[in-house]
């Protein structure tokens, strides 16, 4: 499953953030980790204290990875729409779900501050983004003054959260695309 020149501790890193999108902290394993990673009994105690180390270090680098593509999309050309499409637009599996919004309905994750932090700072990172690009797009006149940011940044992270909901109770992205159109539509500067 994983390239032979991967080492152990990026295996067990690879396998644990596989398994936490999959199955949650709770229904994640350490035998699981061990069979997925193809390691030896004593490697995840070799490399980490133990699961919620080796948890955390799985959760902290799906969170940069996340920021990074979302930052992509953020920070690329065009105007502070066109910046908000491509964001929603971006390629992702909405059937799988979001790796980061999956652990804030795992009740270890939310009642260990330790493995809360990274999903909460990158939630908080995200909304922050999203609020100074409406910012942005009040100030060039391309949103109405009338909008608030901070909310309008809730209502994009609340429609990608819930449309990965959506996509996945119905078995097709199709209901992740509509509820990104109906946003877009609302947003759409007047021409």
């Amino acid at each position: 499953m994983y390239s032979h020149g991967m080492s152990t501790q990026e295996r067990l890193i690879e396998s644990t953030r596989e398994l936490l999108w999959e199955r949650g902290y709770v229904g994640t394993s350490p035998k699981a980790i061990l069979e997925r990673a193809g390691a030896g009994q004593g490697s995840m105690y070799h490399h980490f204290k133990g699961k919620p180390d080796l948890a955390l270090t799985a959760i902290r680098r799906t969170a940069e990875e996340l920021r990074a593509a979302a930052e992509g999309a953020l920070s690329g050309p065009g105007t502070p729409y066109e910046r908000i499409e491509a964001y929603l637009r971006r390629e992702r599996d909405a059937l799988r779900g979001c790796p980061i919004g999956r652990l804030t309905m795992d009740p270890d994750v939310v009642a260990s501050e330790e493995l809360r932090a990274p999903v909460d700072e990158t939630i908080d990172w995200l909304r922050e983004q999203l609020a100074g690009i409406v910012e942005e797009g009040k100030e060039q006149g391309q949103f109405a003054q009338s909008l608030d940011a901070e909310e309008i940044a809730a209502t994009i992270l609340a429609t990608v959260q819930g449309g990965y909901v959506l996509a996945r109770a119905a078995g097709s992205p199709a209901a992740f695309d509509t509820g990104v159109r109906g946003l877009l539509s609302l947003l759409r500067p007047p021409p």
